[in-house]
């Protein structure tokens, strides 16, 4: 005998809806328990009565509430009098699996025997009460399991693309919990024909694992198939998989699994790079290009302009953001290593040397510290060391060896030093700063970053004008000589005189020390000034800044990162990367600055620097010393003494022939070579005279009221107005150079109707900076979903969209409509 009252909830909801409920009871369970009260429902129990029964329900008393009871078996056809009435109003039974098989409120028929295979899953309340908040009245039993399977994974999306995601991303974590639970539960033969089915994997011992080598192989082969409807279902799920960020870790991890099962990189061993840039299903592809690119730039086989279309094309990689350093690299290298093979060192004068120094061949300084940077700090290494032995080689030995021996014949025709070219970096303030200050209505402030080389700052200058409303332009002077941080230091700050004190310790202005931020602000208190640490000036708050700047016409902020990094022997070599630093440092102290109402701010060193990312060879040092009566400070570019003994390794000046009050002489090694000086390092060095040295910049920042930067313009092209196949490219085209003011834009591409996405999304970034339109060119490439069937014959849009601003929201940028016509076989649901 069981308890009525458990049946209770089930009938009372049945005739909430239903004004007479069949029960059928084949084993007589609750028949001396019947008679639980149901409010104005009568229980009328059959017992060989039928005709009575079937009167009293129709004409005795139609409009009445009954529960029909029928115990032990009910007759078959025709000899169940009450067939046509059971038809019409369903039959409740009351065994557990048709309880809940009622409860989930399905119409599908086979619902309590599903129920019943699969009891251990509806053993637990709580996976039961999970199942219904995911059902729907018209789910048939596919779509039931496919929610169970749901279920069992603890999440709420059942279709096949995030069951599967689940299972791939716990597999690559090398666990297989989940679907042991899928199997546990008797879903996994549910779940391996979905597989079959929607993705085309078949096999006599399906696994996860198995499926995942499956999957790889297939992509490899760019998911070709004679399989009627072909493997478009999984490769639509494969992009999406590997582009959203819940799985694409795990896809990676997966890859690379396989990538070593297949032996991937042997297969492509012999394969050319140019073969393989559409190819990014593993990173071997990126490690063979790059292999291959490092080789053909080292021996200059291929031009900057192929390297930078392959490198444009890698950006789409699955992989690029690993090896994205490495690709940057081999750019700098190729478009380095050209410019140097066609470069003209000729100079005609001293002031001809400075101009094209710093109009042209800055760049090649430039280029040569973007690709040790790049190289420092990637990941991988050793696939580009061949190149860097060949950079270093060329650079050295073709470009600053060779600038620095020709430069060296003017500066020995030099008898004054000084330029119709360039002022003085001694008349900075006098130039600069006091024209703007004289009237007393303007401020400024100037921020004096220890060897920011002339190279470095023309970046600067981009990075801040690529901030909306800053603008920034590059002037340079002729740096002081010798090229070092005391008298740079001195030289910028106002004054009419500058010398060395008797011993050479100090640098005078005016005959007052200039050595510290508290001597220089002494200094600078006579023109109502003031200094301060870049670092103590991040420290203040807001309101202390702008009253440091209201207080002050002039403010000094002395920064320190490039130096501090190259004077020190252990991290002498990783200055480039203290120049990265520096540029992000000095982009945030400008607008720190501007947000203390600066309105002038000029960016400025105290000298440039030499530097080599190899240890140098003997041949450059010096093997001769300086010789003198009074020798009082010896570095490796420069002398200072009293009678020193001239040398022709060396150039000689005397103070007054560099500007300087005083009787101390100067002497600096000739060109690009070095004294051996105990101690310290010898690869970053400044104190001579090389252009690299002295040709200082002076970088003019300015704020606008006015917005001044914009996103670059994108224009759809299509080159049909129809889509015939699962597969569709749109063209794209960047409309205009991208530059400081006109800046690269990402879009994310996909094919709607209204706001239902019927393909994958693609994210392209737009960022060239070429005036060949050739090089703008880009393809938006979508596979279609199975949801494109319902649309066929009829108007679909490809639409670009782009980020709203500090939201997780998209908008539309362009689109543009296609007629859809082709047709659908697949399915993705269960």
């Amino acid at each position: 005998m069981s308890d009525a009252s458990e049946v209770r909830p089930h009938l009372e909801r049945r005739f909430a809806s239903q004004q007479i409920v069949f029960w059928h009871d084949p084993d007589g369970q609750y028949a001396e328990d019947l008679d639980a009260d149901l409010p104005g429902v009568e229980t009328i129990r059959v017992a060989d009565n039928e005709f009575a029964v079937r009167y009293r329900l129709l004409r005795g008393e139609p409009t009445g509430k009954f529960l029909v009871y029928r115990a032990g078996r009910v007759p078959d056809g025709t000899g169940n009098w009450l067939l046509d009435l059971e038809l019409a109003y369903g039959v409740f039974t009351a065994d557990r699996g048709s309880l809940i098989a009622q409860d989930l409120g399905l119409r599908a028929e086979g619902v309590d025997e599903v129920v019943r295979k699969h009891g251990k899953f509806f053993n637990a309340a709580q996976r039961v009460e999970a199942l219904k908040a995911l059902l729907n009245p018209g789910d048939d039993l596919d779509r039931l399991r496919a929610k169970m399977v749901a279920v069992v994974l603890g999440q709420r999306d059942h279709v096949l693309s995030e069951i599967t995601r689940t299972l791939l991303v716990e597999n690559a974590q090398g666990q297989h919990a989940k679907y042991d639970a899928i199997a546990d539960y008797g879903l996994d033969d549910f779940h391996w024909r979905g597989v079959a089915r929607i993705y085309g994997y078949e096999s006599d011992s399906p696994s996860v694992d198995d499926l995942v080598l499956w999957i790889f192989r297939q992509a490899i082969d760019g998911f070709k198939s004679d399989r009627p409807g072909g493997l478009q279902n999984i490769q639509f799920d494969f992009a999406n998989l590997r582009n959203d960020r819940r799985s694409e870790k795990a896809l990676a991890t997966l890859a690379r699994r396989v990538a070593s099962d297949l032996g991937y990189a042997a297969t492509i061993e012999d394969t050319s790079f140019r073969d393989l840039v559409a190819a990014d299903v593993f990173e071997e592809a990126d490690r063979k290009i790059i292999s291959d690119l490092a080789r053909m730039v080292a021996e200059q086989a291929i031009s900057a302009r192929e390297v930078a279309e392959v490198v444009r094309e890698r950006q789409n990689s699955f992989w690029y953001e690993g090896y994205q350093k490495l690709y940057k690299a081999i750019s700098s290298a190729a478009e380095l290593l050209g410019a140097i093979a066609t470069v003209n060192l000729t100079v005609k004068s001293f002031d001809d040397g400075l101009e094209r120094y710093r109009r042209e061949w800055f760049r090649i300084d430039q280029l040569y510290r973007q690709f040790v940077f790049f190289v420092r700090t990637a990941e991988h290494q050793q696939p580009l060391e061949p190149l860097r032995k060949q950079v270093e080689k060329r650079y050295t030995n073709g470009f600053l060896y060779e600038l620095g021996t020709v430069w060296q014949q003017r500066v020995d025709e030099t008898g004054r030093w000084r330029s119709s070219t360039l002022s003085s970096q001694a008349s900075f303030y006098a130039r600069y700063v006091e024209p703007l200050v004289r009237d007393g209505d303007k401020k400024a402030v100037v921020v004096i970053s220890d060897a920011l080389r002339y190279e470095v700052a023309e970046e600067l200058g981009s990075r801040i004008r690529q901030e909306d409303r800053y603008d920034a332009s590059l002037d340079a002077v002729l740096g002081v000589l010798p090229s070092y941080t005391k008298l740079g230091m001195a030289a910028i700050l106002p004054h009419s005189s500058l010398e060395h004190s008797p011993d050479a310790k100090a640098v005078l202005a005016d005959g007052q020390p200039t050595d510290g931020t508290i001597d220089r602000g002494k200094v600078l208190q006579k023109a109502s000034g003031a200094a301060i640490q870049a670092k103590n000036f991040r420290a203040l708050g807001p309101d202390e800044r702008r009253d440091l700047f209201k207080a002050n016409r002039v403010l000094y902020v002395y920064h320190n990162r490039i130096d501090a990094t190259g004077d020190k022997p252990d991290t002498e070599q990783q200055v480039f990367e203290a120049a990265e630093d520096a540029l992000r440092e000095l982009v945030a102290l400008v607008k720190m600055l501007a947000n203390a109402n600066a309105t002038n701010i000029f960016i400025t060193a105290d000298h440039g620097f030499l530097f080599q990312d190899e240890a140098l060879p003997e041949t450059f040092f010096l093997s001769t010393k300086p010789q003198g009566d009074d020798m009082k400070v010896i570095n490796r570019r420069f002398v200072l003494g009293r009678g020193l003994k001239p040398d022709s390794a060396f150039t000689t000046f005397t103070s007054a022939q560099l500007g300087l009050q005083g009787d101390l002489e100067i002497q600096v090694p000739k060109s690009i070579l070095r004294l051996r000086v105990a101690g310290g390092g010898s690869q970053f060095v400044h104190g001579g005279a090389t252009l690299q040295e002295i040709v200082v910049p002076v970088l003019m920042v300015n704020k606008r009221r006015k917005s001044d930067i914009r996103p670059v313009n994108v224009e759809i092209w299509p080159e049909s107005d129809k889509i015939t196949t699962g597969q569709v490219a749109v063209r794209l085209f960047q409309a205009e150079p991208v530059s400081d003011k006109i800046q690269p834009r990402t879009l994310r591409g996909g094919l709607y109707v209204g706001d239902a996405l019927i393909s994958n999304t693609v994210s392209l970034t737009f960022d060239q900076a070429t005036e060949d339109k050739r090089d703008r060119y880009q393809h938006a490439r979508l596979l279609l979903s199975q949801d494109a069937n319902a649309y066929n014959n009829h108007a679909v849009e490809f639409r670009l969209e782009e980020p709203i601003p500090n939201t997780t929201q998209w908008r539309t940028y362009a689109k543009v409509s296609y007629i859809l016509k082709r047709s659908f076989t697949s399915d993705f649901d269960f």
